[in-house]
Formats: C-alpha cells, sequence, structure tokens
C-alpha cells in the first residue's frame, strides 16, 4: 500500500465528486475513531470554515466526529450537514439530553464554475455520500488521490495547472517506534511547487485567484486538545516547504489535527516534550509530502470549460 493518512490505524477516508457536464467539484471526508482529539490553525487570508471555534483547546469537547473538506467555497460548507446527519444515525457525538450533537468541523477550497456553472457546488447529500463511503472501508484501506473528492475542481499558479487531493505517512523512530503521522491535502494553492517562479502580477490562467489549501493530519499518539493545536502549527510549515507563496489573503490555507490516542509518546517531564517536538516536525515532513502527492496524481482535466495541464515537475 502507497504512504498515505490512513497509515494511522483507525482513520477512514472517503471521497465524493461531480464531473458530468457543469460539474467539477467534490468533498473528502476524513472518519477517525471515537475518541479522536482534535484541533485546527488556519493561516489564510481567505478561509471558509465550520466549527473550527470548537476545536480551539479552550473550549467543551475536546473530540472530533469527522473532518470536511469541500469545495464550493461558503457554499460548500452545508456538506458537513450530511456528514453531521450520518453521524446522528450512528450514534456518534457528544451526549447532550435526547441525544447526540457531532462535532464536524470543515473547511473549503474556492472552485465555484470551475465546471461550467456556478451554482453547481457539493451539498449535504454529497457530503452524506462521502462519509458513508468512508465508513465502508478498512482499516488502513488505500486512498484515491488526484482529482477526486475535495481536490476535483482543484488548481495551481494562479489557476494555470491542476491541483488534486494526495495524501503520505511518516513513522517516528527511536523511542517512539510505532507513532505514526499521516495527512491528506487538497492543494489548490494561489502559489505554484517550491522551486518554480514566484507569482506574476498579471499570470492567472482559467482558474482565477481564489484558491486554498486544505489539510488534514492525523496520528495514533496520545496528544491532548493544546498539543494538537501546536502540531496544527507546527505542520503548516509542511506548506511553507512545498508551495510559494503560501498563507495569502486569496488563499484559506487551513490545517486539522486529529489524535486518536492509541500510543503514548515516549518520556516525562523534558523528555516527553522532546517526543512531542518530534512528532511535530513529522507532521511537517507529512504535510510536505501529501502536497507533493498530490500535484504529482493531479491530472489534466478538460470538460469543456476547463482545459488545464498538469504541473510538468
Amino acid at each position: 500500500m502507497v504512504s498515505s493518512i490512513t497509515d494511522v490505524p483507525g482513520i477512514r477516508v472517503g471521497h465524493a465528486q461531480r464531473t458530468d457536464p457543469g460539474w467539477l467539484t467534490g468533498v473528502t471526508v476524513v472518519l477517525p475513531p471515537p475518541g479522536t482529539v482534535g484541533s485546527v490553525d488556519v493561516r489564510g487570508g481567505g478561509p471558509g470554515t465550520h466549527e473550527t471555534d470548537a476545536l480551539d483547546p479552550t473550549t467543551l469537547v475536546p473530540t472530533v466526529d469527522a473532518v470536511v473538506l469541500t469545495g464550493g467555497s461558503a457554499y460548500g460548507l452545508a456538506t458537513a450537514q450530511g456528514v453531521q446527519r450520518w453521524c446522528e444515525e450512528q450514534g456518534k457525538g457528544f451526549p447532550v439530553p435526547g441525544g447526540v450533537v457531532p462535532i464536524v468541523p470543515a473547511a473549503a477550497i474556492f472552485d465555484l464554475g470551475r465546471g461550467g456553472e456556478f451554482g453547481n457546488r457539493p451539498d449535504a447529500g454529497m457530503g452524506y455520500a462521502a462519509v458513508v463511503a468512508a465508513a465502508a472501508e478498512k482499516d488502513r484501506h488505500d486512498v484515491d488521490r488526484g482529482n477526486v473528492g475535495g481536490g476535483t475542481g482543484a488548481v495551481l499558479a494562479q489557476g494555470k495547472y491542476k491541483g488534486g487531493t494526495g495524501t503520505a505517512s511518516v513513522r517516528l523512530d527511536g523511542n517512539n517506534t510505532g507513532i505514526v503521522i499521516g495527512a491528506i491535502a487538497v492543494v489548490n494553492a494561489v502559489g505554484s511547487p517550491i522551486g518554480s517562479s514566484p507569482l506574476e502580477a498579471d499570470g492567472a490562467g482559467t482558474g482565477g485567484s481564489l484558491n486554498t489549501t486544505l489539510v488534514v493530519v492525523a496520528t495514533n499518539a496520545v496528544l491532548d486538545p493544546a498539543q494538537c493545536k501546536r502540531t496544527a502549527t507546527a505542520a503548516h510549515a509542511g506548506l511553507a516547504r512545498s508551495l510559494n507563496p503560501v498563507h495569502t489573503l486569496a488563499d484559506g490555507d487551513t490545517i486539522f489535527t486529529l489524535a486518536t490516542g492509541e500510543r503514548a509518546l515516549s518520556g516525562d517531564g523534558a523528555a516527553v516534550v522532546q517526543s512531542v517536538m518530534q512528532l511535530q516536525a513529522a507532521a511537517a515532513d507529512a504535510v510536505e509530502l501529501a502536497v507533493r502527492d498530490a500535484v504529482e496524481h493531479a491530472e489534466a482535466v478538460n470538460n469543456g470549460v476547463i482545459d488545464l495541464p498538469r504541473w510538468p515537475g
């Protein structure tokens, strides 16, 4: 199996997308095991997000039931409603009198109109389909990559090339052997892969300059919400090592971190701090690899509206 976020035991991924006439968009759902702790760090100047405030380490609920990476800009955040509906049907969520409230944060890329029709964007039904697809997968399953899920309508380099969805994982060694850090990235960046030319003032291509790169980092380590937050922050270094520029006013770059709590990090006191730092460095590595994987697996799309080549590197 190719390295992916599902190397973290218990993590499952599902995609749903539409590419028929008028459409070029989709949604990706990351479905963690019960009790998974999470947080988020939003660095882009144009984010489209849902329930990210609930992931602040100072808030009531530390756990996350699913994470949604969607197309459709702010409209596409409706996909989280479909994921919440599925979670409620399964009894997944924060217990309250009379039922549960699923914690389903989401973030969106801008891909409006890339299939030809501005009004064709992911909805609650597509979110439901993506989480059903995730739930149907076996543990440690292969993950589809390229122009699937949230990366279906993604572009790169001011819209000159196709973006997409990629995934990778990194394993710790030494005293932390057995700890895995995986990432899945939806790369829809204003910038270009590192090593290319910087932005040109008049260089926008077919896809326009409204973009965003979205990432979920997952690990089987035991982390509290504050450590998840700091890991999401550290993981943004992986974006900076793979895309130029990042965190622009026209990007909504967002990284979620999930910790399933299967294995404790080695040490206590100063020693465990070293272990956390090792994990956070690996998280940045996993993000860099996932972004490069997305670029590598993106395909040229010609649906009569958008006709872009894949990145030549």
